[in-house]
């Protein structure tokens, strides 16, 4: 079922309010004793930070949501699943790029999607810090920076051979198929950025990136993207080409149809079962 405009809009307005909240949780946070912990320690892995700013930012969120929408569900990154079969699930990542958040870089964000019958309808992508909301579903994309908006779009780029691409940590993130298909993917394009996590999607639907390549994603990962890319004229696959899957997995996110079937090109070899 199609949500209707007066309730989009709606939707729309309150998701810009819980974007609000995360930073009112986040920014007195950021560069400054952010009380970090680390729950790979616990779960017996490499270092998966997590900060106060993740902790204060989801449950801030999750506050607005059950006041406002108390039959929504939630699936968030620090305090699990709540409903999580509710016509509408709000999916969230308080803080993407802890990593770089810790670091003191601007390139962590805030993720939050929101499914309407299992399919993400809405999402944003917050840089507080900047300043700067990335908000999309069918109707189009925008950016929000201080009070102004303008529309986004994807640029054009049919040829991977000038395309500036991005993925996170080639090294942590991708194993040894993945890499490889990763690396012929590289020396295919013409530039190639790291460490934006997040960040990137926005840059791609800003036009200012093309493509964006990511594997292990968790479904608060990924979800916001998808409505913030498809409004501005993008989309995001599997590394099949199919619609991207609801516990996330590998991803490819591009501008142009024609650089992402290249892509593909690269990655369907190296593509999960």
């Amino acid at each position: 079922m199609t949500l209707a405009s007066d309730r989009l809009e709606t939707l729309d307005t309150f998701l810009v309010e819980l974007n609000r909240a995360a930073a009112g949780a986040i920014l007195p946070l950021f560069r400054a004793d952010h009380g970090l912990e680390d729950k790979g320690t616990a779960k017996g892995i490499g270092f998966d930070p997590v900060t106060e700013a993740d902790r204060g930012a989801e449950a801030a969120i999750r506050r607005l949501i059950t006041e406002h929408f108390p039959d929504h569900g939630v699936i968030g990154e620090e305090y699990g699943e709540d409903r999580p079969d509710a016509e509408f699930v709000w999916v969230l990542d308080p803080v993407d790029g802890t990593r770089a958040f810790i670091a003191g870089l601007p390139l962590w964000t805030t993720l939050i999607a929101l499914r309407h019958e299992g399919r993400p309808v809405l999402g944003s992508i917050g840089q507080s810090y900047l300043g700067e909301l990335y908000i999309g579903h069918a109707g189009g994309s925008r950016l929000m920076v201080r009070g102004e908006q303008r529309a986004l779009a994807v640029r054009p780029c049919p040829d991977l051979a000038q395309a500036i691409i991005a993925t996170t940590d080639a090294d942590a993130c991708f194993n040894e198929v993945e890499r490889a298909a990763w690396t012929n993917l590289r020396a295919a394009s013409r530039l190639a950025r790291f460490g934006c996590d997040a960040y990137a999607y926005a840059m791609v639907a800003a036009g200012t990136m093309d493509l964006v390549v990511e594997a292990g994603l968790k479904s608060w990962d990924v979800e916001a993207a998808v409505p913030v890319l498809e409004g501005a004229g993008g989309g995001v696959t599997d590394w099949t080409g199919q619609p991207i899957g609801r516990d996330g997995g590998q991803m490819a996110l591009a501008g142009d149809p024609a650089c992402l079937e290249a892509a593909l090109e690269f990655l369907r070899p190296a593509a999960s079962e």
